[in-house]
């Protein structure tokens, strides 16, 4: 029976290693990324304090590309909600940091890696059921237009994993400057979702499938596993349908991978697919 729900305890961000302290993942990010030349920093927008890390050394260029993290440490047990999303695994950092095309930059999700008076605004809800709110959306939007600033960038690049494909995406649909979508393992129709897996609604979330209209002309990726439990190829096609058939955006199952298996080991090989 465990076996059966791993997979939507990780969709949750279910865990049960309660002791891995929220200081301790914070360090585990900030040593990963340490180790590529690239530091931590702090975006404040108007609703939250963002965290991003970035390349130490910024190279002139006219794209950049900003990968979005999932939804983190979400919650403890089915019931009970962690009381502070910082991943244990940031596998969106892991992609951002194999990163071969250009300039790159990682943000993080609100509430993900600040502490103290920049945690203003983390409210639970805003990492359970409006993990996908208008204001988080908005958050995220500030944050990338600073991320652009710093990169004097003029066009990005979007690229989200799990929960941080459906924000990549709503971000997007509010842009100009987005000239491609990518996702890995992402929620991209989070009704669907539920449905699925048979939890609550994300009530107060907008969802990215409502989205299409202000998609359709954007280019995108969608990576899925064939073996993830978590965000099935089945979910990201409710997405595409959204789309008229001419208009329908890439989907590309990745056939032994699973919601974290093995994204970022993979990702110098995939990233050549995802940014020509």
């Amino acid at each position: 029976m465990w076996k059966s729900i791993l997979p939507l305890l990780l969709a949750l961000g279910l865990t049960s290693c309660a002791t891995i302290s929220p200081e301790t993942r914070r360090h585990h990010a900030d040593t990963l990324a340490s180790a590529e030349g690239w530091q931590r920093l702090t975006l404040p927008t108007q609703h939250f304090v963002l965290a991003a890390y970035a390349p130490a050394a910024i190279r002139s260029d006219k794209i950049l590309t900003v990968y979005i993290e999932g939804d983190g440490m979400a919650w403890l047990t089915r019931s009970q909600p962690s009381d502070d999303p910082t991943p244990r695994q940031p596998v969106s950092l892991e992609l951002a940091l194999r990163h071969t095309r250009g300039n790159a930059a990682y943000l993080a999700r609100p509430c993900q890696y600040v502490a103290g008076a920049d945690r203003r605004g983390c409210d639970e809800p805003y990492w359970t059921a409006r993990r996908f709110a208008p204001e988080v959306i908005d958050a995220s939007n500030e944050a990338i237009d600073a991320l652009k600033r710093r990169f004097d960038a003029q066009q990005l690049v979007l690229a989200g994993y799990s929960g941080g494909g459906a924000v990549a995406a709503l971000v997007a649909a509010r842009r100009s400057d987005v000239v491609r979508l990518v996702t890995v393992a992402g929620n991209l129709d989070h009704a669907a979702w539920t449905r699925l897996h048979r939890v609550l609604p994300l009530e107060g979330s907008l969802n990215a499938a409502d989205a299409w209209q202000s998609l359709q002309d954007i280019p995108q990726l969608h990576f899925v596993g064939g073996k993830d439990a978590t965000i099935p190829p089945g979910m990201t096609a409710s997405y595409l349908s959204r789309f008229p058939v001419a208009r329908r955006p890439e989907m590309r199952v990745v056939e032994d991978f699973s919601h974290v298996c093995c994204w970022a080991g993979q990702w110098p090989a995939l990233s050549s697919q995802a940014f020509p």
